[in-house]
Formats: C-alpha cells, sequence, structure tokens
C-alpha cells in the first residue's frame, strides 16, 4: 500500500462542493520526480480539475435503509483525503450527495454533479449502480461502489472492492462445512432481498447447494419488508440447518430474534451488509452474538487500533461501523488509481479509466481482502473474512482472516 500520511481529525461529511471544471487544459506539475506517485512534467486534465484540487462525486445513503453504513463510508472517505494527496500536488475534494437509496433520486443528483467530478469515490447500493450504468460508460467514470453484484462488474469502470456476493456468500458457507456447523444434505433457508444483491446471494447458495446436495428454501422479501416472521416459521416448519441471508440490519435482526423465540437455533450466514453495530444495542443482541457469520470483504477495527483511534477522534459521538474501515480502504484504491494516471501523464477521465484497467494486485494493507484487478464480468477477489457479532468498535471481531474457499474459484466468472 502507498504511504498515507497521519490522519487530521474533525471533520464530519462535507455538503455538496460546487468546482468548475476546468475543460480540456493541462497543468504544470509541481514535482519532477517521476515515480512512487509524483507528477512528472505536463499532465493533462480535462473534467473535475481546477488548479491543482480534483473533485470526486459521492452518491451515498445517509437516510434510507443503508443510512448507519453510507455514513460511516463516506466519513472515512473525507478523513482520507483530508491528509492525502494525488502525485504529493492535487488536493481532492468530495461532492457528497444523498440518494436515500432511492435509484431515481441517483440518476438526478448524478447529473447535476457529473460535469464537474473526475471520477466517483463512491456509489452506494445495487440498485443505484445499476440506474448508472450506461451513464458511468459513456461518461468514462471510474466508480468505485458500496455494493458488490455481480452484474457491477459487467459495467466499465466500476471497480467492485472485494468478491461478489455469490463468490462471498460461498465462503461462508465453506467456512461452516469446515467449522462443523453445516453438512453435505442440509437445509438452507435464505431470504433475499428482490434485486441484484439479494438474487446474487441466492445464486451463491444455489451453487453451494448443487456442489454439496443442499436442500435449498428461497424467500425473496423487498427491502421495506421488516418483519421475518412468515419466512422464519417458513423455515422452522421444514426443519432448516442453517439461515442465509442477502437483506439489510433490520432485516437479519428480526429473523434472528424470531428464531430464537422459536427456539431455531442454527447458525445464519449473511453477506457484508446485513450486520451494522447498533443491532447490539436491541433485542435482537444474544441471538446474533450466538448465531450470525458474516462474510466481508472489510476487516474489522481490531485488526486497525491506530485508524480506530483516529476515526473516533473525529466522530466522538459515533459508534463506528466497519463502513469506516471500508471507506478508508476505497479512498486508498482511488489514490492508487489516480497516483498511476498522474504517473502516466494523464489525468483526464480517458487517462484515470486506462490506469483502472491497468491496476492490478491491489493491497490495502489489510483493510479490504486483496484485489486482483478489475476484469469485467469476474470477481475482483476471490477473498472473504468472516466476521462474529461482538462487544467491540464495530461490533464484529475477526474470526477468520482473509481465505479463498472451495467454491469461490468455480463461482469468479
Amino acid at each position: 500500500m502507498r504511504a498515507s500520511r497521519a490522519l487530521r481529525a474533525g471533520t464530519a461529511v462535507a455538503a455538496a462542493v460546487a468546482v468548475v471544471a476546468a475543460a480540456g487544459c493541462s497543468t504544470k506539475a509541481q514535482d519532477s520526480g517521476g515515480s512512487g506517485g509524483e507528477a512528472s512534467g505536463e499532465v493533462a486534465t480535462d473534467v473535475g480539475i481546477e488548479g491543482t484540487t480534483i473533485t470526486l462525486g459521492v452518491l451515498t445513503d445517509l437516510t434510507g435503509v443503508f443510512a448507519a453504513l453510507g455514513n460511516d463510508i463516506t466519513n472515512a472517505n473525507q478523513l482520507f483525503w483530508q491528509d492525502n494527496q494525488v502525485c504529493d500536488t492535487y488536493d481532492v475534494e468530495l461532492d457528497v450527495q444523498d440518494t436515500g437509496y432511492v435509484p431515481q433520486t441517483g440518476v438526478q443528483l448524478y447529473s447535476g454533479m457529473e460535469p464537474n467530478i473526475l471520477a466517483m469515490q463512491q456509489t452506494i447500493g445495487s440498485p443505484i449502480n445499476t440506474a448508472l450504468a450506461q451513464n458511468y460508460e459513456s461518461d468514462q467514470i471510474v466508480n468505485f461502489p458500496s455494493a458488490w453484484a455481480r452484474t457491477l462488474t459487467e459495467i466499465p469502470g466500476t471497480g467492485v472492492l472485494g468478491a461478489t456476493y455469490d463468490v462471498e456468500i460461498s465462503n461462508g458457507y465453506d467456512y461452516l462445512f469446515k467449522q462443523g456447523l453445516l453438512k453435505e444434505g442440509d437445509t438452507v433457508g435464505h431470504i433475499y432481498f428482490e434485486g441484484e444483491y439479494g438474487e446474487n446471494g441466492l445464486a451463491g447458495t444455489q451453487a453451494v447447494a448443487q456442489e454439496r446436495n443442499l436442500q435449498v428454501i428461497p424467500a425473496q422479501i423487498k427491502s421495506s419488508d421488516q418483519d421475518m416472521t412468515a419466512q422464519i416459521t417458513q423455515f422452522a416448519a421444514a426443519g432448516v440447518d442453517a439461515i442465509a441471508l442477502t437483506v439489510a440490519p433490520t432485516q437479519t435482526a428480526s429473523a434472528a430474534a424470531v428464531a430464537a423465540a422459536q427456539g431455531l437455533n442454527v447458525p445464519i450466514i449473511g453477506s457484508n451488509p446485513v450486520f451494522a453495530p447498533g443491532l447490539l444495542q436491541g433485542p435482537a443482541a444474544q441471538a446474533l452474538k450466538d448465531h450470525l457469520y458474516v462474510a466481508s470483504p472489510i476487516s474489522a477495527w481490531d485488526q486497525h487500533p491506530d485508524l480506530l483511534q483516529q476515526y473516533q477522534a473525529a466522530h466522538p459521538d459515533v459508534q463506528p461501523s466497519l463502513g469506516a474501515v471500508f471507506g478508508y480502504g476505497m479512498g486508498e484504491t482511488m489514490k492508487q488509481v489516480l497516483d498511476a494516471a498522474c504517473d502516466n501523464g494523464d489525468l483526464t477521465r480517458a487517462g484515470v479509466l486506462q490506469a483502472f484497467n491497468d491496476l492490478q494486485d491491489i493491497d490495502t494493507g489489510g483493510l479490504i481482502v486483496p484485489i486482483n484487478g478489475f476484469e469485467q464480468g469476474r470477481s475482483p477477489s476471490l477473498e472473504s473474512f468472516i466476521l462474529r457479532p461482538a462487544d467491540v468498535p464495530g461490533g464484529a471481531t475477526v474470526v477468520q482472516d482473509a481465505f479463498e474457499g472451495e467454491f469461490a474459484e468455480g463461482l469468479a466468472g
């Protein structure tokens, strides 16, 4: 990982930043050193750079179903760029907009910010990324989604930071099998959101089921559905041996609480968005600690104590989720792309896209699983961490370091 300067604490999520785009210009880099993130000579620019300030877009969820995650990811994006530059020359500002997890809102907000941004530091949610796919492609936008659906890997310039949901949940199953919590021929009930997120997770369950002769009971829900009583009652009647979830934290809490109330004491495996630390303050806390396993591209705060201290100093009134770990790793990944483009002398959108396409073996110092590269249609990583809920900062601890399960390669694409 490229060296990152010490963070200055104290900045909350910024409001929208209005920056006039510098069209068709080039800037003279201040340094003539050459490599390692230092610009050399003339650097071509077009959109989203004014002088030595780069503007990146953020379309996040600050008020919708993933608000806790969106706030922490965005806070950490901000923290990263406070004390890091591109090529030791360019400062980065973020134009932050709240979609509320509504795709049409995201499309409208992107239309307003697009003339003034070089790239997208963050777009939260598979539905919003999908709604903007054609725009991102036609505008040559490099974008890092806060989402891991397989379909997003088909969008040119969109870099999924971790394993896709099908690969991710398959690693979770691999962990359950190796721990003796699941065996061949068992029955699994899978609750999943309609749309790319849930359906991609279900595809992972179905692939593992085919390999290990599992019986699968699928239960599709809408993101607005809150009470999982009907689904868990169905699973209990069928005698499931495990529950799989590709939902939001609200549904996870309901599923765990109802299962406990019905005496359905089976492991619960979920993809990374299923959990938020605030759940441990609610009635499902003990059930989650006892039964939930989260397959995740993001490590936990216990592996990054210095970053935790910096984040808490900046946001003392926030209970940090692991989204902040991810948000900082996103910033580091974008820096690597922009540094490479700057080293190539081309910070135009086309130049940034080329640098993105050429980037391989991305290391964020363990914040995010290792990323192999961004090949269209293929999972960028085959590895996942396994996390368990615990009474620690971020609400979870790592019980299995990043690993590739036995089903991952078959789902890679």
